[in-house]
């Protein structure tokens, strides 16, 4: 019997007769015209840009979170992540210096810097939740910011986001004027919050008609079970001026992605324990309405809970974390996706 390939067991050719075999050979043709053409060039989704806002960048409509990087996923998986986020055409990628105590940073910072894409990159970073720079007050925020260019490896920051969570009792005036001299310094390009009533916003934009500088970014913990949370007060002053929205917890730690659908046994992890809160009859009456609606389109559960969230008012870009590359192709399937007024109904009627 015959063999295509080389038979081991045989002795090597002479060089005359390797040879001669190839000069009987005729000579190597070009792909075959039907050959697959290689996608070259700049990403689809490298052409699908919003508006953040007044803060004069423009920003892929989902921001990559690296809550993850450093604690549930290792070096060299972030950085796998954060790469098949650009190559979709992601462009903003969002931290917090207590983010596994500052080593999400870190290893952003590795990725910028290998890669080269500082300048091709918005950057969102959290402040005011590290151990060695708590709070929001004068002194401890300059520090928190140098300690996140640091880590970062570089010069500016282009959102940075005031923690008030963290530090509910600073002065709004002290912080502001902190945050101008951080402005004026080129090291902050514009302001987000997260943890601000109503009320903090109202008198922050006082502050700004006296020369503070704006807050244009507001991030909520925001998502189709928590959608509740982004209270009427809260969404009316956002709108009247002109913020938008980066809502955090897209996915309730993941829960929206569906791929936990029962209750696990033994001890629970952190995330564990957060995925179990989730697991009643209104999380899964969620998850089913989700399932419907992406069998309907042909996506998964989690680019419909993401399509949910960008048909809200104001919501321009959510923060979503990720845990491995192919969880990030799920996501940006939901940029693309436009769910009708029955499919939106139908998703947060479940959800009540």
């Amino acid at each position: 019997m015959a063999y295509f390939g080389v038979d081991s067991t045989l002795p090597p050719a002479s060089p005359d007769a390797a040879a001669g075999a190839a000069a009987s050979q005729p000579a190597a043709r070009g792909p075959h015209p039907s050959a697959p053409i290689p996608v070259q060039g700049p990403a689809v989704g490298s052409g699908v840009r919003v508006a953040l806002g007044e803060s004069g960048a423009e920003v892929f409509p989902l921001i990559l979170g690296g809550a993850e990087f450093g604690w549930n996923v290792d070096l060299e998986s972030s950085h796998a992540i954060l790469d098949a986020y650009t190559e979709l055409g992601g462009n903003a990628v969002h931290t917090a210096d207590s983010y596994s105590s500052g080593r999400s940073e870190h290893i952003i910072g590795q990725w910028l810097q290998s890669r080269g894409l500082r300048d091709d990159i918005v950057l969102a970073v959290r402040v005011g939740g590290h151990a060695d720079n708590p709070g929001l007050g004068p002194v401890n925020l300059v520090r928190a910011v140098e300690a996140s260019l640091t880590r970062l490896r570089t010069d500016r920051i282009d959102v940075l986001y005031l923690d008030a969570t963290a530090d509910p009792g600073s002065s709004l005036e002290d912080t502001l004027a902190t945050a101008e001299w951080l402005v004026e310094a080129g090291k902050v390009r514009a302001l987000g919050v997260i943890g601000y009533t109503a009320a903090q916003l109202v008198e922050a934009r006082i502050l700004a008609s006296a020369g503070y500088p704006r807050i244009t970014v507001l991030d909520v913990p925001f998502n189709v079970l928590r959608r509740h949370e982004f209270d009427a007060d809260l969404r009316l002053v956002a709108g009247a001026q002109g913020m938008v929205v980066t809502p955090s917890h897209a996915l309730e730690h993941g829960f929206l992605a569906g791929r936990q659908r029962s209750k696990l046994r033994g001890a629970l992890s952190v995330r564990g324990a957060q995925l179990a809160a989730n697991l009643n009859r209104r999380g899964s009456r969620t998850l089913r309405a989700l399932d419907a609606v992406g069998a309907e389109l042909g996506v998964p559960d989690a680019a419909v809970a993401m399509a949910w969230l960008l048909a809200q008012k104001l919501v321009v870009a959510p923060i979503v974390n990720a845990y491995a590359p192919q969880h990030v192709e799920e996501l940006v399937q939901g940029v693309g996706v436009r769910l009708s007024r029955a499919q939106l109904s139908d998703i947060a009627r479940a959800s009540e």
